[in-house]
Order: structure tokens, then C-alpha cells, then sequence
């Protein structure tokens, strides 16, 4: 058996496991009758009047920064939002992060007299969304 074949392995399980985008919530009232997505309003303002239901992070898969990535990290907080049967999100803000495992690719030889190695690696990162799950009262 090669020997690099269970590191190889090992590399590309915390590669896939770190590409997984994610969704973390905080209940901070109680949960509503779940509602769709397209339903869910997103707000930069606070309307008038609301009640809080949870607080709510968000994170896109392993990309290159792009808009895609953002939007998919929004959509994952208005999901997360209308399953608590939230009909709108506060958002709080958007930012970049670092995935743990950065995407790299090489190649190297090893003999009796030596060994050459080489190596170039991708910059690789996450949009990360938070937000607050609300329920807008309408007047």
C-alpha cells in the first residue's frame, strides 16, 4: 500500500469538511409556524416594529470571495429564518474568513540521493453572514 494514500485521504476529508457551508442560530424568542424563504424580507434598517425569534450565522462554501458566495450565504439565513417562521432578517453584516484547510496542489520526488518538492497553493475563502430572525408587526 502507498504509504501518502491515508494523508491523501485524511487532506481531502478536512477539505470537504472545511468547503461545507454552515448555519448556527441562538434562540432569542419562541418560534412561529415555518413559513418559505421567498417569503422572508431582508433588512439593513430595523422596521418599526418586530419581534426577535433568533440570531442567526451563516456561511457559504469555500470560494474566491464572489458575489455568488454572498448571496448563497444570505439565502442560507433566510432559510434558517422562515423554518423558525421568521418573515424577515436584520442583517448585521457580512464578512470574508479564512477556511481552516487552505486548497493547494502538489507534486515532489524523493530518492536515495535527495528529494525535490513542489507546491503552489490557492487562496481560498468564506462569506460568513449574521443576522436576526424577526417577526415584522404590521400596523
Amino acid at each position: 500500500m502507498n504509504p501518502f494514500r491515508p494523508l491523501a485521504l485524511a487532506a481531502a476529508c478536512a477539505l470537504m469538511l472545511a468547503a461545507c457551508a454552515s448555519t448556527h442560530k441562538v434562540m432569542l424568542g419562541s418560534a412561529r409556524p415555518a413559513i418559505t424563504a421567498s417569503q422572508v424580507q431582508v433588512y439593513q434598517v430595523a422596521p418599526k416594529r418586530y419581534e426577535e425569534i433568533a440570531r442567526l450565522d451563516a456561511s457559504s462554501a469555500i470560494g474566491f470571495g464572489t458575489q455568488g458566495q454572498t448571496n448563497a450565504a444570505i439565502e442560507r439565513l433566510r432559510s434558517e429564518a422562515a423554518a423558525l417562521g421568521a418573515n424577515g432578517v436584520l442583517l448585521l453584516g457580512v464578512d470574508t474568513v479564512a477556511p481552516p484547510v487552505s486548497l493547494g496542489v502538489g507534486g515532489g520526488s524523493y530518492g536515495r540521493s535527495g528529494g525535490v518538492s513542489l507546491g503552489a497553493g490557492v487562496p481560498t475563502a468564506q462569506r460568513r453572514a449574521a443576522g436576526i430572525a424577526i417577526h415584522v408587526i404590521e400596523p
